[in-house]
């Protein structure tokens, strides 16, 4: 969706409603696509005492694989973004609450497109205490422990073999 915000610099107290579904499934996280469904945008631009500002909601919904067990992972999210939109910066320093829109024409799918992208964790887990996957026999150890034995330091190897022998 391009929003035209000449009027809007220009001084009109006119708002501009956002409401629409944007597809985002070919985003992607890592090394799959866990957009399945489209993405929510609702809110407004308007312009208050001559500054233009851009108040949006952005809900959807993550499907994806746990990094530690590789179960499946659906989860909710929705953030809020606000932000400032000027026609130019007279400094050079990047400021992160201003969004430069140098030709009058606010492409606001490509901005939601970055924002999820900055906005999605490193790391999915399916819950916060996830255990993973046992290193020997690849068992889930959030489903209950399994009979592999530990290792042995093997300084106390020796230790361990005179304790076999009773």
């Amino acid at each position: 969706m391009k929003i035209d915000l000449t009027n809007l610099f220009n001084g009109s107290n006119e708002s501009v409603s956002v409401d629409y579904s944007l597809n985002l499934k070919n985003l992607l996280y890592g090394t799959y696509q866990p957009l399945h469904k489209d993405v929510e945008i609702k809110g407004s631009v308007y312009q208050k005492a001559d500054v233009v500002y851009l108040d949006i909601s952005i809900s959807f919904e993550f499907s994806g694989v746990c990094d530690r067990c590789a179960e499946d992972v659906k989860k909710d999210y929705c953030f809020k973004l606000s932000k400032i939109l000027v026609p130019s910066l007279e400094s050079d320093a990047d400021f992160d609450d201003y969004i430069v829109v140098e030709d009058g024409v606010l492409n606001l799918d490509e901005l939601v497109e970055e924002e999820i992208q900055l906005f999605l964790p490193s790391k999915m887990l399916c819950r916060d205490d996830c255990k993973g996957l046992c290193t020997k026999c690849g068992k889930n150890l959030n489903l209950g422990n399994c009979d592999c034995k530990k290792d042995v330091d093997p300084r106390m190897a020796a230790l361990l073999q005179l304790l076999d022998e009773e």
